[in-house]
């Protein structure tokens, strides 16, 4: 499997956006389906379940980001809507002596900023914060950050050798070439994560239009 950005749009290698069109039609097996685990490739999102976690997102790293502005303003619009569906935030600073803190339009949007030195935030803090959330029933770990192959990568391992289902959220992540993004991407798919955008993980979250929330939404992702 193989991950990669073509323009503004995230692709998987071998979806439909990638593959000839088949003439093979697939017979509707939906109401014989059992409802999928958590973290398998049919799980959908749930606000209920979900927890925000935001590796990165620093004022003196985001400059230097590939797509930088793109990146924060979807880590913008999860942490938004997160707060709206009063969902739980993490945010992670990474050495903020010398990269700054977390921007500041995101830090008033996440509950608890866990400063660190270790790439894997895992070894630092974060498995004991999520834990308290897991407790609650919050099982869903989304994940954004920078850089894509090193904080983020590492600890999106660290979340899944812990065995914990993970959702990266990968237009709301970002390394300095777009290159180092692409491979941790699809070395973070291999590894079990479920890659997704921030419309899907929005979308999925309110699940439809009668939501409370869906007006927000939409004001988000126009």
């Amino acid at each position: 499997m193989r991950a990669f950005m073509r323009g503004s749009k995230f692709l998987i290698e071998g979806t439909p956006e990638t593959m000839p069109a088949q003439n093979a039609i697939m017979p509707d097996t939906a109401s014989a389906v059992a409802p999928a685990a958590a973290g398998s490739p049919t799980a959908a999102l749930d606000a209920a379940q979900s927890q925000l976690l935001l590796i990165d997102h620093q004022q003196r790293l985001m400059p230097a980001i590939h797509e930088g502005p793109s990146v924060l303003a979807n880590a913008l619009r999860l942490a938004k809507l997160a707060q709206a569906l009063e969902l739980p935030c993490i945010g992670t600073e990474q050495s903020p002596d010398k990269l700054g803190p977390i921007d500041p339009d995101l830090r008033p949007l996440c509950g608890r900023v866990l400063a660190k030195t270790h790439f894997d935030a895992c070894a630092q803090g974060l498995l004991e914060a999520v834990a308290r959330n897991i407790a609650d029933g919050r099982t869903q770990l989304v994940v954004a950050g920078c850089e894509a192959h090193v904080c983020l990568l590492q600890t999106v391992l660290g979340l899944r050798r812990a065995g914990h289902s993970v959702w990266v959220v990968a237009d709301a992540c970002g390394a300095r070439h777009a290159a180092n993004r692409d491979v941790a991407l699809a070395r973070m798919a291999a590894a079990g994560v479920q890659l997704v955008t921030t419309e899907m993980v929005g979308f999925e979250w309110v699940r439809h239009a009668g939501h409370p929330a869906f007006r927000l939404l939409q004001s988000l992702v126009r």
